[in-house]
């Protein structure tokens, strides 16, 4: 994550809590309230609680889904989420909730194919999938006031979001297509005991959630909303890329040097599209001669050496998640006591 990245992060936090604050605590209230006159029965707000389940997309921007592409990597990497809310509306304005996330993520290399200027994404010809299982707890700052309890709240409330999650990830992708004696065709495997960069990172990461919701109220109990909500992580690998290849004779096994340099497989595992003539016209537009007419025969320059990069450590990973959620309303046991 750049400098920019925490500069609105932290300036979104600001925002949240000043406001709040600032909502709690007016000039009026040193004297009783507005005009002198003491109001604070008025101002009683109940405390509640809310459940939801909800689910949506999700999509990832990283090495295998560009973010300088940003609308055709979503589209291209769309997948699924579901989720369960609890949360705790504190005041008016604010609300904390606690979160459980199952959120799949995907990329490919192939879907660069004939794309101008990122021929040499497609003949890395990697892709990933990842299950993510997140744990949130995130603070909602309404844009709309909740005066005194629940069945008073607007009919629309549109809100903002920030906080924190601690995520379990595992990415893995399919053996080639291929036969390879001892190793199955088409297969999920996972990436990380592979160490396919020569690095062992971490399978549990942190990201900060920010976004924007709406609220819909249906009736006295039930609400459905809408949230978009986007994760900045701290880490390089939920796509298992970041660095450069490494020499096979540094990787654990023949699975490994595999899955690490796929340039000369002729059929995408993933797609099951041949990648041959796209092959051939990188090959001959970098003046890269294949005599026997395979573009598969030799090893490609630029992309053996443990010097030749395999994917950018320059800026970290991320995904955002877009749901729809149902969410349930608790009836406080205390009633507010009626004003006189």
């Amino acid at each position: 994550m750049n400098k920019k990245h925490y500069f609105w992060i932290a300036l979104l936090f600001s925002c949240l809590f000043t406001q709040e604050i600032t909502a709690q605590f007016k000039v009026g209230n040193l004297f009783g309230g507005e005009n002198g006159r003491r109001t604070h029965k008025n101002k009683i707000f109940q405390a509640y609680s809310t459940v939801s389940l909800g689910g949506g997309s999700s999509n990832y921007y990283g090495d295998l889904s560009p973010y300088n592409r940003f609308f055709q990597s979503t589209l291209n990497g769309l997948r699924w989420n579901a989720n369960f809310n609890y949360t705790r509306q504190l005041s008016p304005t604010f609300g904390l909730r606690f979160g459980l996330t199952w959120a799949r993520i995907f990329g490919d290399d192939n879907k660069m194919e004939g794309v101008s200027g990122y021929e040499v994404n497609f003949i890395r010809n990697l892709h990933v999938r990842n299950d993510i299982k997140e744990l949130s707890v995130i603070g909602e700052y309404d844009l709309v006031r909740t005066e005194r309890s629940y069945n008073r709240r607007a009919a629309i409330v549109p809100y903002l979001l920030g906080g924190v999650a601690v995520f379990a990830h595992d990415p893995m992708a399919k053996t080639p297509s291929a036969v390879t004696p001892g190793i199955p065709t088409n297969e999920w495997v996972r990436l990380q005991p592979l160490a396919l960069e020569g690095v062992s990172y971490s399978l549990i990461g942190v990201s900060i959630p920010v976004g924007i919701g709406v609220r819909y109220r249906m009736n006295k109990s039930w609400d459905v909303g809408l949230e978009l909500g986007y994760r900045y992580t701290f880490t390089d690998y939920l796509d298992d890329v970041s660095g450069n290849y490494t020499d096979p004779v540094n990787l654990p096994g023949s699975l490994a040097q595999l899955m690490s340099n796929r340039t000369l497989e002729q059929v995408a595992a993933y797609s099951g599209k041949d990648r041959s003539a796209s092959a051939a016209a990188f090959l001959t537009t970098n003046g890269i001669p294949f005599p026997t007419g395979n573009p598969f025969a030799n090893p490609i320059p630029g992309f053996t050496s443990d010097t030749d990069p395999r994917g950018s450590p320059k800026l970290k990973d991320s995904y955002m998640l877009t749901t729809i959620k149902l969410i349930y309303h608790i009836e406080p046991k205390i009633k507010c006591p009626g004003v006189r």
